[in-house]
């Protein structure tokens, strides 16, 4: 019994200072000004198109589904673009000065993005595969890669350049996520430019591309015989 007395005792300490790590993560991204272009309350708030021009930089809400820790952890610290164009635009090129965090910051920001999820998303429904039927409704069905660079023949950049690049997408996106955006779009982006594959590619479909999508990883070089 005194056992089981400690172990409580022991979780409910650790949930609190979870909860305490949160809190101070979420101090830290509104301190940076974070919240002036995302926003992390869930739902989704955009109800028109008006609404989704309005913003200045991608919802938040469900980071913790979205994003693999790794990336977003490297990313805050050293940001790279992940869209050619530049948010909400078609005409002008990314600018690439989205602002850097450094030392704990990085770290508090990035534990408390982790822990915003979507019940939406559920966990183990994809694994990363090189994947044909995927590749042939990616490239030339639908065609994803109409909006969507990614690396093609020989690592060679293909693809368009209106919606965010896909190019080492399986290392930056949680491949149940991709799945439930397909199927659940609306729960994630009410108002999109992205088409709605719902009617139109299949669940086994939607499974294949995002099985296919999360395979988009850097080769690993070979190493050279001795």
């Amino acid at each position: 019994m005194r056992h089981l007395a400690v172990a409580t005792i022991g979780a409910v300490f650790l949930i609190a200072a979870s909860g305490a790590a949160l809190a101070a993560g979420g101090d830290v991204f509104e301190a940076k000004g974070c919240g002036e272009c995302h926003y992390t309350q869930g739902p989704a708030r955009e109800k028109t198109i008006d609404d989704q021009l309005a913003k200045k930089g991608p919802e938040l809400w469900y980071a913790g589904s979205k994003f693999q820790k790794k990336w977003l952890t490297d990313w805050l610290a050293d940001p790279k673009p992940i869209r050619p164009m530049k948010f909400n635009d078609l005409m002008v090129e990314n600018p690439a000065d989205h602002p850097k965090l450094s030392g704990g910051d990085v770290a508090a920001v990035a534990g408390f993005l982790m822990g915003l999820t979507s019940d939406a998303v559920k966990a183990g429904k994809v694994k990363p595969k090189k994947n044909p039927k995927g590749r042939q409704i990616f490239i030339k069905k639908m065609p994803c890669s109409g909006c969507h660079q990614y690396a093609g023949r020989k690592g060679k950049i293909a693809g368009g350049r209106s919606g965010p690049s896909l190019v080492d997408a399986g290392l930056r996106l949680n491949p149940d996520w991709i799945l439930a955006y397909l199927q659940q779009p609306k729960v994630f982006k009410p108002v999109k430019m992205m088409p709605v594959f719902v009617g139109l590619l299949s669940d086994k479909d939607m499974l294949n591309v995002a099985r296919y999508v999360a395979n988009f990883k850097p080769k690993k070089s070979k190493k050279k015989r001795k």
